[in-house]
Order: structure tokens, then sequence, then C-alpha cells
């Protein structure tokens, strides 16, 4: 996992390049919307535990046969386990969005996770779900305009959704 800028260094070093006036204006921009992601990240983790538990609530009130009796999570053991599951996903999605890079979300949290979950025998598009429920409730806190930095926020929303929907593609 590399930050942007020492991302950007070590190709143009690989390359024996420059960096070029294309990658420090795309730095630049990383910088002045600094503020932003660390309002979108501090929004989500100050939320986090209702972002999980509200998508589970909702997920399990759509689909009750998985918390019946022979249902995938039933017993509280099972709950706790998906319920963990999410907010480690969230987590590194709120890594990814601080970067600006999903590598993190690839490398320390997906890769490996659907095969995981077939071998566990844990209902791949249920998670896959539960994900997108917490895409929904993520977006709408992270987009709230009160006490945010000013400026148009669009293209960081559509990063945000992008990494819930790579998590939700990745287990799905």
């Amino acid at each position: 996992m590399l930050d942007a800028f020492t991302k950007v260094v070590a190709q143009a070093d690989t390359r024996g390049e420059l960096v070029s006036n294309a990658q420090i204006d795309a730095l630049l921009a990383v910088v002045k919307d600094g503020a932003k992601r660390t309002d979108v990240v501090n929004r989500i983790t100050g939320n986090a535990s209702t972002i999980v538990a509200n998508a589970a609530r909702e997920l399990f009130a759509e689909q009750p046969q998985l918390i019946a009796p022979g249902g995938n999570a039933y017993t509280n053991r099972r709950v706790s386990a998906c319920v963990r599951d999410m907010e480690i996903i969230l987590r590194y999605v709120t890594y990814a969005v601080f970067l600006g890079d999903a590598s993190v979300l690839d490398d320390r949290c997906l890769n490996g996770l659907r095969e995981t979950y077939l071998a566990l025998g844990v209902p791949t598009g249920s998670m896959a779900t539960s994900i997108l429920k917490m895409k929904d409730a993520a977006i709408a806190i992270a987009n709230d305009r009160n006490n945010i930095q000013p400026g148009d926020c669009s293209s960081l929303m559509a990063e945000l959704a992008s990494y819930f929907d790579r998590a939700a593609a990745a287990v799905g």
C-alpha cells in the first residue's frame, strides 16, 4: 500500500523519468480535496456502528431466512461474525477514501474474501446486499452538507460509492 505521492514517485523512478506536470496536478488535487476526504472519513467513522447496525437490521428484515433456525446467520455467534465482517469492510472502505486508492481495500480486505465465504458457506449475495446497504447509509451521512468543507463533493461521493461497489462485487 502506497500513498498517492509515494506511488507517483515510485512509478516515475521505475520508468527513469521525472514526475510529469499532469501527475503534479493530480497530486495537487489530492491535497486540495484532503479536507473533504477527512470530513467524509470522520463522518463515516463517527457513525460506523449505526451504519453497520442499520444495514444488518435491513438485511435481516428483507431476508429473515438468514436468522431463522438453520439460516446462515442463526445464533448470536453467526450474527456477530456477519456484523464483524461488515465493520471490517466499512473500515477498509474508509481507508481507501482517505488514501484515494482502492489498493488497501483490495490487498488487505477483499483478496480471497469471496473464496473464504464460499468455503464457509456464507451466502455471498446476502453479504453483497449488506455492503450495498452500508453504501447507501454512508453516502447519505457523508453527503450531508452541514459542518463540512464547502465545495462540490460529487466526485468524492462517486469514488466512495465505487469502493462499496467494488467490495460488493468482490464478495457477491
